[in-house]
This record gives structure tokens, sequence and C-alpha cells, in this order.
């Protein structure tokens, strides 16, 4: 890569911050929107789940394949068809007359994004090659997730009030087009000096795994799960799942690497991001329509009553990066699952008619925990992990988070389905299953977040590291990079 200028190396971050913008946005936007799609293409409660976790779904199960994609073909490359196929999406979703005209061209949308965000980190990294600038630079763009989190329910709510709900796909259009032009003028190109091979059957048995429990969990309660599909596809994820125990260990370059699981500290975080963003999805998901639905606010409302998540998130985020580089995650992760489980219980006390202020008051305690956890769940992945893993493992957390916001829509849609539209008491009643599972969400991460932080775990991770030795190196007799490590998508 060609020496770059300070001011070329910042408009390259902020072209990356920007198509993670449009990413992360995108999931809470829609959210606000859901009322209206319901409405307008007359949608069922898992027509919306579907709605939801169509994105996020291919975001889950695609996200370590892209980032490989991208190390082995070219990160901008890669970059820019991501951006082109992310926009013809969200244009398609705008257009889209129908409910499976709408989930489809998410499917599109989410494709595209599978190679924005983690091929953008990458491109961060080698943009950045000093480690001071470049843990400033991956602090920048993660911060962009908590603005984009802030910013989209109320974006999304004065688009949907302003222009319906359309419009809230149709607003990426610009944004993406403005970025692929830049990307393809100031982004010079990047390869991995060794990229991880391809792993066309795990991908294949993943996505096997990921989709048939979400499609169990969404469709059961139209098909009931003695239905022969719901029980057929439970199987089929049941032996994807053996079949990934089976072939992955012998795989050269697996796409799960099964030795990053002999680390205590990665598997903890794995699983604290998904019961993280499980909790983060199913408050989203049931929150903008207990305030359109039940207590019948505007879009636009419903955002601003979001403001204060989103606010908190900004604000805590950085503090909390801090406080985990001086102190460790520990700390952390304890506020941050101890406020999920008090926000899903004091959640159960919200009916039709609470006061607006306790509402929102209620709502801290998610900003609270949406802002303490993300850090320490990515410093805990990547905790003792060499450099050469370091990118595999934060891919690994990334699509855990991911896989958990799936979760939670299907999970949250499937409690709330039986409710008729309108019928606020209710639909309070039922989101007490949502909040009863968002509690225990939090009490993991808690009891996780003690298990992890440990010296018995901190050792586990030590061991796991020894066995990754000589992974950085070239194969023999392959020539020397001239790029600068750019292996590392931290």
């Amino acid at each position: 890569m060609p020496e770059l200028s300070s001011h070329r190396r910042h408009l390259i971050l902020a072209i990356c911050c920007a198509s993670a913008l449009v990413v992360v946005m995108d999931i809470s936007a829609v959210n606000v929107a859901l009322p209206s799609i319901r409405r307008e293409l007359h949608a069922t409660a898992s027509g919306l789940a579907w709605t939801v976790d169509a994105y996020t779904l291919v975001l889950a199960g695609f996200l370590v394949l892209a980032g490989s994609t991208a190390d082995r073909f070219g990160r901008r490359r890669v970059f820019l068809t991501g951006l082109a196929v992310f926009g013809a999406g969200s244009l398609l979703c705008g257009l889209a007359p129908t409910l499976p005209w709408l989930i489809g061209a998410r499917v599109l949308q989410a494709a595209g994004g599978t190679m924005l965000n983690p091929v953008a980190m990458a491109i961060v990294a080698t943009t950045f090659p000093e480690p001071r600038q470049r843990a400033r630079a991956i602090g920048v763009f993660g911060s962009t997730t908590g603005l984009a989190l802030a910013l989209g329910p109320i974006l999304g709510g004065a688009l949907v009030d302003g222009l319906g709900w359309h419009s809230v796909f149709w607003i990426n259009v610009p944004v993406v087009t403005a970025a692929f032009v830049c990307a393809a003028l100031f982004v010079p190109e990047s390869r991995a000096a060794r990229a991880r091979r391809f792993d066309p059957v795990g991908q294949t048995l993943v996505a096997l795994v990921l989709g048939g429990i979400v499609f169990c969990v969404i469709e059961s309660r139209r098909l009931g799960w003695s239905s022969p599909v719901i029980l057929g596809l439970l199987a089929l994820a049941v032996l994807g799942a053996f079949g990934l125990l089976r072939y992955e260990p012998r795989r050269a370059d697996p796409l799960l690497e099964p030795r990053l699981f002999r680390s205590v500290p990665f598997g903890s975080a794995l699983l604290m991001a998904l019961f993280a963003l499980c909790g983060f999805g199913a408050f989203l998901f049931v929150t903008t329509q207990y305030l359109q639905d039940v207590r019948g606010l505007p879009a636009l409302t419903t955002g601003l009553c979001l403001l204060p998540v989103g606010a908190l998130i900004v604000a805590l985020s950085p503090l909390t990066g801090r406080l985990v580089a001086a102190r460790g995650p520990r700390l952390p992760l304890l506020v941050a699952g101890t406020a999920l489980a008090l926000g899903g219980g004091a959640s159960l006390w919200l009916g039709p008619r609470t006061p607006l202020p306790l509402v929102l008051a209620t709502y801290l305690l998610f900003g609270v925990f949406l802002g303490t956890v993300n850090p320490p769940i990515t410093d805990t992945a990547v905790s003792g992990m060499p450099r050469s893993m370091a990118g595999v493992a934060a891919s690994l957390a990334s699509a855990g988070r991911q896989t958990g916001t799936t979760l939670g829509v299907a999970v949250s849609g499937a409690i709330v389905a039986a409710v008729p539209p309108g019928d606020g008491p209710a639909f309070t009643a039922a989101a007490h299953g949502v909040w009863w599972t968002v509690s225990g969400l939090g009490l993991g991460i808690v009891l996780l977040g003690l298990v992890s932080t440990g010296r018995w775990a901190e050792g586990t991770a030590a061991e796991a590291a020894a066995l990754f030795e000589g992974a950085d190196e070239p194969p023999p007799g392959a020539p020397t990079p001239a790029t600068p490590d750019s292996r590392h998508r931290v």
C-alpha cells in the first residue's frame, strides 16, 4: 500500500464510517417503521419478524465469509461490491408493493451489508498501521455504531411520519452512492498476506442451522411445533450442528475455528454477544410497537422516546472502552448484565397508561446496558489471542451479535404473535414473556462476565493461543508481502 497523507487516511475513515452508519441504522430505523408496514402491507406478527430477521439472519450467517473473501480478492473490490448491492437492495425495499417483495429485497440488502462492516474494519486497520493511531481510528469506527443506534429511531420516525415507510430505505441510496464514488476514488486496494481458505461446507451448514432455528421460532405460532415442516427443519438444524462438530476440526482453515473455543473468554464472549443482542433485538421489536400501537404515539415521537437510549450509548461507549483498557472487562460486563436484567424486570410494570416519564426512565436502563456491553465483549473475545486470530475472533463475535438480534426478534415476535393489533392490554400482558426472557439474558451476562474474567479463564485463553503459534507465517517459499500487516480485523 502506498504511503497515504493524513488527510486521505481520515477521508478513508469517514467513508468506512458512512458504510457502518447505514448498515446499523437500518436495523433500528426499520423497527420504527414496522407498525406502518403492518398497516399498509397487511403484515402479520411473523411477517414483521421476517422483515427484520431476513436482514439480520443473512448478516449473521455470512459475515465471516465476507471477511475472508475480501482478504483474498481485495478489500476495496469487495467493499465497492457491497455498497452497490446494499444500495440496490435499499432501492428495491423502498419500491416494495407486497411483504414478500420487501422480505426478498431485505435479503439482497443484507447480502451487501455483509461486505461492508467487517471489510470496512479491515480497511481502517490497514489504513492506520501505527498502533496508537489504529486504536483511535477503530474507536471512532466503533462509536459510529452507537451514533447509528441513536439516530436510527429518530430519523426513521421523521421519515415515516413525513414521507411514509418507503423513505426509510430510500434514504440509504444517496449515502451509499456518495460512499461508492469516494471509495472508488480514494480507498487503495489491500489484501491479506495469508488469506484463509474458503469453507463452503462449513458455510452451508452454518446457514442451515441458523435459518432452520429462526424459521421454526418465527413460524411455530402459525404452524405449531408438531408440524412436519417444523419438526423436519429442527431435525436438519440438529444434523447441521453435528456436521459442524465433525467437519470443522478436520479443516486447515475452518469457518468456525474449533481451537478458539478452548478459550473460556472467547466462548463466553460469543455467548454474551448472543445474549446481549438478543435482549436488544427483543427490546426494540416490542418497544416500537408498544409506543405506537398501544400508546398511539406517532413514529417521530416514538423515535424521540428512544433518544435517551441512543444518547447513553454514545456517551458511555468511549468511557467503557477506557475503563476496559485500564481495569479489564469484568466491571463493565457486570454493569451491563445488571442493567439489562433490571430493565427487563422494570418493563413488566409497563401498561397502556403508565406515565410516559416512568416509561422513559425504564428505557434508560437499556441505554446503560447497550452503552457498556460491546467494548468488554470485543475485548474478551480477543483476550490472549495471537494477532493472526484476532480478526477471526472479532468477526465471530460480530456474527454472534447478529445472531442474537435475529433470535431476539424471532422469539419476541412469536410471543406476541397471537395478540390482535390495537389490543393494548393483551399486548402488554403477552410482552411479559419477552421481559422475563430479557431479564434472564441479563443474569446470564452477569454470570458469564464473572466466569470469563478470572485467572482460570485467562489460563485457558493462553493455552488456546499456544495452539496458533506460527499461524502468522506465510507458507514456505512465499514472497514477503509488500503491504503492511493487514490481516487483523480487530
